[in-house]
Formats: C-alpha cells, sequence, structure tokens
C-alpha cells in the first residue's frame, strides 16, 4: 500500500519523492479535494497526509477525504512548516501506532474468542459428565457421551497451555 499527500504546495512532488525514498513505499499526491477523493476511489492507502493549510482553508473538504480515507492513518501536517525528514518521523510514527493498535486489536479478539470457547467447554464437559452420573444408559450412548467429555477434557487442557505450546508467539518484552 502507499501514501496520499493531499497538497498544493509548491514542490509537493520533490517532497513526495524524498519521503517514497525515505520510507521505501509509493507516494502519490493530490492537489485538492476532487483529486485526492478520486485516488481514494482508486486505491487504498496506508496513510493519507493532508496539508494543514488545506485543511484550515476547506474544513468541508478536509472533512470528505477523511470521510473516505477508510483504514487509512489521517495526518494532518503543515507542509509549509514540516521538510520531508519531519514528515517521513510523523508518518512513521502514525504507522507505529497503527500497527500497534491493530496488534493489540488483534490480541483482544483472540482472547475474548479463547474466553467463549473455554467458557462453552466447560458447559460441555460438566453436562456431559452429569448426564454420565445420573440415571442409567445403555452402553452405546454412555460411550458416546464418555467420548464427549474426553474430547471436551482435550480440549480444554490445550485451551489452558500456555500461549506459546500452542503455537502463538509470547508478547515481546514491553508490549501488554
Amino acid at each position: 500500500m502507499s501514501i496520499l499527500m493531499v497538497t498544493g504546495i509548491e514542490g509537493a512532488r520533490k517532497c513526495a519523492a524524498a519521503v517514497s525514498a525515505q520510507l521505501g513505499m509509493e507516494v502519490d499526491v493530490a492537489e485538492g479535494r476532487r483529486a485526492a477523493l478520486e485516488a481514494l476511489r482508486r486505491a487504498e492507502f496506508r496513510a493519507v497526509v493532508m496539508d494543514d493549510t488545506m485543511a484550515e482553508c476547506d474544513p468541508s473538504s478536509a472533512e470528505a477525504i477523511w470521510d473516505h480515507a477508510g483504514l487509512a492513518i489521517p495526518l494532518q501536517i503543515n507542509f509549509a512548516l514540516s521538510g520531508a525528514d519531519r514528515l517521513v518521523r510523523e508518518i512513521r510514527a502514525g504507522l507505529y501506532r497503527r500497527d500497534r493498535e491493530q496488534m493489540l486489536a488483534r490480541r483482544a479478539a483472540a482472547a475474548d474468542i479463547e474466553n467463549e470457547l473455554k467458557s462453552t467447554i466447560a458447559g460441555l464437559l460438566l453436562h456431559s459428565q452429569l448426564a454420565l452420573t445420573g440415571i442409567p444408559l445403555p452402553s452405546p450412548v454412555a460411550d458416546r457421551l464418555r467420548m464427549v467429555a474426553d474430547l471436551a477434557g482435550s480440549l480444554r487442557q490445550q485451551l489452558n497451555a500456555p500461549s506459546h505450546a500452542r503455537g502463538r508467539a509470547p508478547l515481546p518484552d514491553g508490549a501488554a
């Protein structure tokens, strides 16, 4: 994916080339609202960097661009005061934040699913064991219930194993 710079300043393409070289990503330039919206219709971007001056002068255009940016990181920077190096730092920081937020969201979703599975399996195990201790059951039915209880117990043990034992990498140092 690439980056979209929305600015009308002179030298925008030269700045975009410098940013592209430093980030190793393609950088497209849109010189106004119409060009930006057309670019957003054609492709998805990792980041949309809008010139602060353009956003301040035409807030409704800025809002329309942000509304169509999808999952792109929205960045508003004063291009007149910022050089390519600052733009690169801001974009890198935004990309890092987005990647970290996505990683944490994936982990939270996985933990939620794991907790739901644990709860469901615990219920399955409990009910199958209770059924086995209740009234006498025909042998084939009792055998199937024991199999269900054994499978549920096995799943429960797998879910209770440490995450690295199940193939998931442990959290890096400093990550929550």
